[in-house]
């Protein structure tokens, strides 16, 4: 036997069944919303793994490609590595559920969620963010939940909760909103250039649905919920602290931190916890965890500093940007280039144009996403930060960083039509102390910018953060946090945008919620920074695209031909168009509507291409001159080939004004010549004459 619970949400049956599956998992949900069905498991290993300083939670998002009724492309027919949208939606799982479990909590917890079936009105990744809560709030595991999710889409102005994949894709507004019971946890959005005001009433509203769905769960954790297992604490001990500060005083501390250069800081704390190891060099216990106690008290003094005296790290005002620099066309040669600089965070940015032909194909469980003409990579090398390891590839973070910047700027884009390029931006992180991917945004759109790319508006990003005390009253938002801030204090709250309002928000914290306050405070902080960034120092460096793309980047030319003469442009198994191709040097788009595109560097082949492609397209014309190559030499005329594919009869009488004995006396094959249209002859072929268009 097993449990079923039901709510109506936004117009549709959500059904969880509890106990039907998976029931040696800490717990489990088999979820249904619609035809849509993900399976999402919670599960914790029975002790805390040792050695480590941090929570071990793995969130994954599986996609099965039976869910939407496909086989897996590629010559391996199975599920292989995580897609993007698989990665980008377990970080999404992640933020909320995170800061909800116990600080001093080591046990390894994973977080499963595997989508079994697609319905289009139903949302999987929905579906899997409220799996994982309810999972682990019914589970033995330690939570302080339950948190909720909602969506939010904008369609024609009208707010949409829940939308389906296609009002996803199509609308103004991503909006994903996760709450606890009084507060909002976590934002993420994709926004069309959404004003301020219309984005927070958004996050509002769905926090306000939340709160039924929190209620919803409530009820299934109170019929069939475990309690809670106990644990063994990984906290620093309070006699530690006690010792360290008789050892290192707070005001030592102060004067370590307190400084702009993160490498003078980090010798400073290297200093104090030598120090500290040899005052504890009897004590194993204790210098088995010396490293998260100085970690700890260097965060309780920063946030100390902060909260009460308004007293940053490196001394800015809390509203404060550090210093900024921009420039454009540092790397030679390649379409389009630029770098940002914020205090001790760098991004070189470097855009590559190419046909559309190049645009990346997406295999995966929406059927409304099938390429990306748009693409944003984004490195961080170990050497940003003074490190040392090989290089394996991205990671999550670099995906997720990447991700953020490239939906960023995807609102500002010219359409195919008005730019018919496929467009890769690649941000190196030269140097990072924080907020790498803010300035990955300031430097594509720049970099855009200079590769020609007709912007529609100029798009910046920041990033603010939290301190908060012992009350929802008692907090300081701060404007351009760093590494520091970030790692010590409770929010990084990023948002990107033009003059006119949100293109893209990623919120995620350490605390159980933010206040509306807060949300609004940093809103409205993110607004004025990312201002004072164009106007300072993007403008500066490049105020608007250039008009034409750079040297060495590919030129389109383009035109539009009758659908049903595709066929022959393109010939048989591809023979005439991949003449055209290899004759010109250039690459050649059609669409199914009749759409051509035809990309080279060099104007004089794409030219070429092009009158080829009209030639085969449009009909001859009576009294019209053609140029064409003699292919053919028979007893009775040459044939000319005045496009791939397309030929004429010029017959002997016709090649010149003096008596023709034989065709080889006058013309050779490969011979460049020109030929008026003469009309049909009297058994109805086209008939060219070489004398007649001298």
């Amino acid at each position: 036997m097993f449990k079923q619970y039901t709510l109506e949400l936004a117009g549709r049956t959500l059904r969880v069944d509890i106990g039907r599956v998976a029931a040696q998992a800490n717990g489990a949900a088999l979820m249904h919303y619609g035809d849509t069905v993900v399976l999402s498991t919670a599960t914790a290993s029975k002790e805390p793994r040792e050695g480590i300083d941090f929570f071990p939670l793995s969130v994954e998002y599986e996609e099965k490609m039976y869910a939407a009724g496909k086989i897996p492309g590629g010559f391996n027919k199975r599920e292989g590595k995580a897609s993007e949208n698989a990665i980008l939606t377990s970080r999404v799982i992640d933020r909320p559920m995170r800061p909800l479990f116990p600080k001093d909590y080591r046990n390894d917890v994973t977080l499963n969620n595997m989508v079994m079936s697609v319905d289009t009105e139903c949302r999987p990744e929905l579906l899997a963010m409220l799996g994982s809560a309810i999972a682990t709030s019914i589970s033995d595991i330690p939570f302080d939940g339950p948190c909720a999710t909602t969506q939010i889409g904008l369609i024609d102005g009208e707010f949409v909760v829940n939308p389906t994949q296609a009002q996803w894709q199509e609308g103004d507004l991503q909006l994903t909103v996760a709450s606890t019971k009084q507060k909002v946890i976590m934002i993420e959005a994709g926004a069309n250039v959404v004003p301020e005001e219309k984005m927070i009433e958004a996050i509002y509203m769905a926090h306000d649905i939340n709160q039924t769905i929190i209620a919803f769960i409530d009820k299934i954790v109170a019929e069939v919920g475990k309690e809670k297992h106990t644990y063994v604490s990984c906290a620093v001990p309070q006699e530690m602290f006690d010792e360290m500060k008789k050892i290192v005083t707070p005001e030592e501390m102060e004067v370590a931190v307190f400084t702009d250069d993160k490498q003078t800081r980090e010798k400073n704390v290297d200093a104090i916890t030598e120090k500290l190891k040899e005052a504890f060099a009897e004590n194993e216990e204790w210098l088995a965890v010396l490293g998260e106690a100085v970690y700890q008290y260097e965060k309780k003094t920063v946030r100390k500093m902060i909260l009460k005296d308004h007293k940053r790290p490196d001394g800015r005002a809390i509203n404060q940007i550090r210093p900024l620099a921009a420039e454009v066309d540092i790397i030679p040669r390649v379409h389009g280039s630029a770098m940002f600089t914020r205090g001790q965070t760098q991004i070189c940015d470097v855009v590559t144009l190419a046909p559309l032909s190049e645009a990346q194909k997406v295999d995966g469980l929406d059927e409304n996403v099938t390429t990306k003409r748009y693409i944003h990579h984004y490195n961080f090398p170990s050497y940003s930060v003074g490190e040392t390891k090989p290089s394996r590839g991205p990671g999550r973070r670099e995906i997720g960083h990447g991700a953020l910047a490239e939906r960023a700027l995807i609102p500002v884009l010219p359409s195919e039509t008005e730019f018919p390029y496929a467009i890769r931006a690649v941000s190196e992180t030269f140097e990072s102390n924080g907020s790498t991917s803010m300035a990955s945004t300031c430097a594509s759109c720049m970099s855009l910018m200079a590769a020609g790319v007709p912007l529609k508006a100029m798009v910046a990003g920041i990033s603010c953060g939290l301190v908060t005390g012992d009350t929802d009253d008692d907090y300081v938002v701060l404007t351009d946090i760093q590494g520091l801030e970030d790692f010590f204090g409770d929010m990084d709250f990023k948002v990107t945008g033009t003059t006119e309002g949100i293109t893209a928000i990623q919120m995620d914290i350490k605390i159980h919620g933010l206040t509306r306050p807060i949300v609004e405070e940093a809103i409205r902080r993110t607004r004025e920074a990312r201002l004072f960034i164009m106007d300072t120092c993007m403008k500066p460096a490049i105020a608007e695209p250039r008009k034409t793309v750079g040297e060495y980047a590919p030129k389109i030319i383009q035109t539009q031909i009758d659908p049903a003469k595709i066929g022959e442009v393109v010939g048989q198994r591809g023979k005439v168009i991949n003449a055209i191709i290899d004759e010109c040097g250039v690459k050649i788009d059609i669409t199914d509507d009749g759409f051509v595109s035809v990309c080279g560097v060099e104007q004089a082949g794409m030219d070429k291409a092009m009158k080829y492609i009209k030639t085969i397209v449009e009909d001859f014309k009576e009294g019209a001159i053609y140029e064409g190559k003699v292919v053919s030499i028979k007893e009775f005329g040459a044939f000319v080939e005045f496009a791939p594919g397309k030929e004429g009869l010029v017959h002997i009488s016709k090649i010149s004004n003096e008596r023709v004995n034989m065709v080889e006396d006058v013309l050779t094959l490969g011979d460049q010549v020109k030929c008026k249209c003469m009309g049909k002859d009297k058994l109805g072929r086209l008939s060219f004459s070489i004398k007649d268009a001298q």
